[in-house]
């Protein structure tokens, strides 16, 4: 029976915690909720993603022939996204994972807050809340974060006025809940127009 779920995405190793919370259909692909994961953080959609899930472990992403990164065997278990739903496998599930940017690893953690009814009223995918901005793309993963903090905190630091540069009006503590929520409305078509 179809079900919407409540996650919590959590953007792992970093304080103060970054966090969103999502309503989705549970007959999404786990394309389409990685395309509302982008777009709830704020990420730009420009480096390689995949999730993860555990007991037993199975990987959900784009199927790389010859294996993750060229490396044989790596990608044998890997569910394609484009066609796993999530009603496919996260039936029992409180958690999963979700790697993006295999450079700069940020790690978010998925919880299933709740199991909803079907309401076929609602958008297939919504954005309800959360916390704190995304940090900026290619800053190193949460270790170059914390140092870009560190720099950002101390007003006489040598190279803080270049990096207040680079990020232009970056806030890490403002979230637009109004645009991220637009975001997430246009990246997965309201029922009506999905085909499947």
């Amino acid at each position: 029976m179809a079900q919407r779920l409540q996650l919590k995405i959590v953007l792992d190793y970093l304080k103060p915690v970054i966090w969103r919370r999502v309503v989705v259909d549970d007959d999404l692909t786990f394309l389409q909720l990685h395309q509302v994961i982008q777009a709830a953080m704020g990420w730009e959609d420009c480096h390689m993603h995949e999730f993860e899930l555990v007991s037993p472990t199975v990987r959900i992403g784009t199927p790389e022939p010859g294996g993750f990164g060229g490396l044989p065997g790596m990608d044998d278990a890997t569910l394609p996204e484009r066609k796993t739903r999530l009603a496919d496998v996260l039936a029992g599930k409180r958690k999963f994972r979700y790697w993006y940017d295999f450079g700069d690893d940020w790690w978010h953690t998925v919880s299933i807050e709740k199991r909803l009814p079907a309401d076929p009223a609602a958008p297939p995918a919504q954005l309800l809340a959360g916390e704190c901005a995304c940090p900026p793309e290619d800053c190193g993963g949460p270790p170059g974060y914390a140092d870009m903090m560190e720099i950002l905190a101390v007003p006489d630091h040598p190279e803080r006025e270049e990096l207040r540069d680079w990020l232009g009006d970056f806030d890490p503590a403002v979230f637009d809940l109004a645009g991220c929520a637009k975001a997430v409305a246009r990246v997965v078509r309201p029922r009506k127009a999905r085909t499947g």
